[in-house]
């Protein structure tokens, strides 16, 4: 249920929709998510300053009143780009654009994201599209209907979600209700703090659960699909790990070891923001304001290994 209040300002100028956000993005920056950029390791040719002012300037975008979630993604991609020159968080926007939109409606949350994903218009796709293009994400190719890189828009988003559905996870959310937030993030997620796992293993625990669920989409379009299966497998593996016992060293080698190799689960870690930001519009507004202002020199200190200190 949209909690009352989710709509009032909060601190910094933001709505608490936007704060909700903005704290899910920094959040998800603390936690330790191999292959992925993070806190504690930088990686393909991204820096972690990239993803904070990136969650920083597209956060007024994402969250802005009563905008359709075309115009939210364009506008946001659109100042991404200005302020970092590059695509840190396409897939952020996706997922999380319909999210902030419904958390603006009564009623129950997932009521309403419904009603949205089936409410796109031709202005949406044609905004997305747009954005796309913009971020011109790796791995893009081309598409024999409803191509990001031909010259018309398709008649509307759910239709060229449903035709990139086969092969990308965040197509498949649109056309299925979001459904891998509901089902595999949110549960990760209470199951690890049911454990006391405090963040952000909490976070690398859901992050963890859905690299081990779901061949990475990002992975698949530059590597191919055997070799994000086989990315599953290894993350399969990970969920042995007892995180309570803080596995810094385990995990940072195989961060190294996948960076090494150009793989970058990206696809899951937009996942993780995005249920990050769904657990926060449920929890209402007392979850929803930012944490304090930090950027990438400042990272949890609680999660700091100690060859780092």
């Amino acid at each position: 249920m949209t909690e009352p209040g989710m709509r009032e300002l909060g601190t910094s100028g933001l709505t608490a929709i936007g704060a909700a956000y903005r704290a899910s993005c920094l959040a998800e920056l603390d936690a330790l998510k191999p292959g992925n950029v993070h806190a504690f390791a930088d990686g393909h040719r991204m820096a972690t300053v990239d993803f904070v002012t990136s969650a920083e300037v597209s956060a007024p975008h994402l969250a802005r009143t009563g905008a359709r979630v075309g115009a939210r993604v364009r506008a946001a991609m659109a100042a991404t780009l200005a302020a970092v020159g590059q695509n840190t968080n396409l897939g952020i926007l996706l997922l999380c654009a319909p999210l902030a939109r419904a958390a603006e409606a009564d009623g129950p949350l997932r009521a309403a994201l419904d009603a949205i994903l089936d409410g796109f218009d031709a202005d949406d796709a044609a905004e997305v599209y747009a954005a796309i293009r913009l971020a011109n994400p790796g791995g893009l190719g081309t598409a024999a209907r409803h191509d990001v890189t031909g010259p018309d828009a398709p008649p509307s988003l759910r239709a060229a979600m449903a035709e990139a559905a086969p092969r990308d996870a965040i197509a498949r959310a649109y056309v299925g209700g979001f459904a891998d937030l509901f089902d595999i993030g949110l549960p990760a997620l209470a199951a690890a703090r049911r454990t006391g796992l405090s963040e952000p293993w909490t976070t690398t625990a859901v992050f963890l659960a859905y690299l081990a669920r779901v061949p990475d989409s990002h992975v698949a379009r530059k590597h191919g699909r055997p070799r994000a299966e086989a990315l599953r497998d290894e993350a399969a593996a990970l969920l042995g790990l007892d995180l309570a016992t803080r596995p810094v060293d385990a995990l940072l080698a195989k961060d190294r070891a996948w960076k090494a190799a150009g793989l970058n689960p990206g696809t899951s870690a937009d996942f993780t923001v995005a249920t990050l930001f769904l657990d926060r519009l449920l929890a209402g507004p007392a979850r929803c304001v930012p944490g304090p202002e930090r950027s990438s020199d400042s990272p949890s200190t609680e999660f700091v290994p100690p060859e780092v200190k």
